[in-house]
């Protein structure tokens, strides 16, 4: 037996009786033994098919598990064709990720969906190949080779709600298979679906209201929560769960080394609910996670799940569940409050509202980030705000205002997605660039930029860059010339490459974010492994993060106004950061100090230190 059957073994005797009591907790004890056979049998299936190289991966990652909280990670994410227009195009790319001080990757959906409309992508006919026009399975196996010989792992999105209309076992379903039609919630009249619209909040209300659609072929209304070509399956169905893990481990043994868990909190349906964040959720994540711990150890998971601050820790794990869900989860909560300081120049909301999440579990990450693929919802919780005595309704507005460039003095050019006229919510649409005014030429607008990067380079997790925020690419607006993406202005900031400016670097943005990423790299204080403790603000325009290591503290001071504003001389005494040796790494230089207070310049970061420490 080689030495990597016999790991295999040995974890499959440790994790198994934890996945058989996951199992218990979903589907009843009496399911358990067939459900648990099956997945240990697709387990085992696809640690025979792994690649040496990949089994190889496994047992490095067992000897450094903290590969991906380390202070040099960093992460990015594209769409394939709009970054190298090809999978082999995107490979040759790989050393320009590399020299940007990339170790993780994240290609947005390029599994075959069905064709347009498809959400972006998001509605998958078929998990187990790509879209043609990007390149086929080989070349996805070839790319992640490329990247993993350049340290950078591969992560994917694997949708979990939905599938396609097109994809085979709805297609089975509508022509009749009766185990394929239980893959889907289906219901022969409007009574279940109305019983459940009255706690279903729509997300796409404008193009897409309602989550149920009636299909002549199923002769029933299914479960349609995004759009109603994308069907949603049913989890209650022990034989999905079975058949997403077998997904997941024949990509892992492509080379995939990260899955972004798509729409995870919708996964599990319950009457009278949200159908959101159910405790179901959690288990059915733990079980896939302990499949793919026991058949490809090195692969991690990613909770897409853009939820509320009290809902969000549940996704990396508390209680019994700590650490034992997804490795990885978007702090949301982050971008969102970078946004509201930047507009607001306040930092007293976000100091709170940061306070209240809860540190994640040590062998987890947040992962973090300026600007992403998606709108931003103004995710303001109603309890954070007013424990400052601020109208959340009214600061959601001003938000929306703002970044849509109808406030009076606004240096924002964003777009309002999705209006509810009922509950007055708008998100918004635009490129970092573009929110942060370089688009109408303001003069803070690179400052602001690489601030914003410094704050969720210096927070904690794992950051990750959105393709083309490194160079300041600015809206396209020629979005609305493709019929394909014209109904949907998020295709605003999902530009293509631009290239040359990568190369040219007009504003100075990528030697400022370059700075920022080595100066990071060097700096232990800041590996994700470090607790991240935001501090009450002195001053209402510094947000003061703490992080505290054995090489000592070290403290992010971020100005988020454009007046010169300070880090109060108590500061320092508390962590003991008062000293001769106290440093700016941001600068390597000794901080301007006026009576033992630090001076910020506008749109100012300084990570302070104890340079003799």
């Amino acid at each position: 037996m080689l030495p990597s059957d016999v790991d295999f073994e040995n974890r499959l005797r440790r994790l198994l009786p934890d996945l058989r009591e996951t199992l218990g907790r979903v589907y009843g004890a009496d399911a358990v033994p067939g459900v648990a056979d099956r997945l240990v049998a697709i387990a085992r299936a696809a640690h025979e098919a792994r690649p040496t190289e990949l089994r190889d991966l496994d047992l490095r990652r067992g000897y450094a598990p903290d590969w991906f909280q380390r202070e040099g990670m960093l992460g990015y994410a594209a769409y394939a064709d709009r970054f190298g227009g090809t999978l082999a195009g995107v490979a040759e790319r790989a050393p320009y990720l590399r020299q940007l001080g990339v170790g993780y990757l994240h290609l947005m959906p390029l599994l075959t969906p069905r064709p347009a409309p498809n959400d972006g992508g998001y509605a998958v006919m078929d998990y187990r190949s790509v879209r043609p026009d990007l390149g086929t399975t080989d070349d996805l196996r070839d790319l992640a080779t490329v990247l993993r010989s350049q340290g950078i792992s591969l992560c994917l999105d694997l949708v979990l709600n939905h599938v396609a209309r097109e994809h085979e076992w709805a297609v089975a379903a509508r022509a009749g298979d009766a185990d394929k039609r239980a893959y889907f919630l289906v219901y022969d009249d409007r009574a279940t679906p109305d019983a459940f619209e009255v706690t279903l909040p729509e997300v796409f209300p404008d193009f897409a209201p309602g989550s149920f659609t009636w299909d002549d072929e199923l002769a029933g209304w299914v479960w349609t929560t995004f759009n109603d070509y994308q069907w949603d399956v049913d989890w209650s169905n022990p034989a999905v769960l079975c058949e997403y893990a077998a997904i997941i481990l024949e990509l892992a043994n492509l080379g995939v080394e990260v899955f972004r868990l798509d729409a995870i909190a919708f996964i599990w349906k319950r009457l009278g609910t949200d159908c959101q964040n159910q405790p179901e959720v959690h288990e059915l994540t733990r079980a896939l996670r302990t499949v793919a711990r026991i058949a490809a150890p090195s692969v991690l998971f990613k909770a897409e799940a853009i939820v509320g601050p009290a809902d969000l820790p549940a996704y990396l794990g508390v209680g019994p569940h700590a650490g034992k869900v997804s490795d990885l989860a978007y702090h949301n909560g982050l971008m969102v409050q970078v946004w509201s300081m930047l507009a607001a120049r306040d930092v007293r909301l976000a100091s709170h509202a940061l306070q209240q999440v809860p540190q994640p579990p040590g062998t987890t990450s947040w992962v973090t980030y300026v600007r992403c693929h998606d709108d931003i919802g103004w995710a303001i919780a109603d309890e954070d705000a007013w424990a400052l005595g601020i109208d959340p309704v009214a600061h959601r507005r001003f938000l929306s205002d703002w970044y849509s460039g109808s406030f009076p003095g606004s240096w924002a050019r964003g777009l309002v997605f999705q209006q509810n006229d009922v509950t007055g919510d708008r998100r918004i649409s635009g490129s970092l660039a573009s929110l942060a005014g370089l688009e109408a030429d303001d003069p803070g607008a690179v400052p602001r930029i690489l601030l914003a990067h410094a704050i969720v380079l210096s927070f904690g997790g794992l950051p990750v860059l959105w393709m083309g925020d490194e160079i300041g690419l600015p809206n396209d607006l020629g979005f609305v010339d493709d019929p394909a993406h014209a109904a949907d202005n998020r295709w605003v900031h999902r530009p293509r490459m631009a290239w040359s400016e990568a190369d040219a670097d007009p504003h100075g943005i990528t030697s400022g974010l370059r700075h920022l990423v080595d100066v990071r790299r060097s700096l232990p204080q800041l590996a994700a492994t470090v607790p991240t403790e935001v501090w009450d603000p002195r001053d209402p325009r510094v947000l003061l993060v703490v992080r505290r290591h054995s090489d000592g503290p070290l403290l992010a001071a971020a100005n988020v106004s454009d007046e010169e504003a300070w880090v109060d001389a108590d500061v320092l005494h508390w962590l003991g950061l008062h000293v001769p040796g106290l440093r700016d790494a941001l600068t390597g230089t000794a901080p301007s100090l006026v009576e033992g207070a630090v001076r910020l310049g506008p749109w100012t970061a300084a990570w302070l230190h104890d340079g003799g420490a």
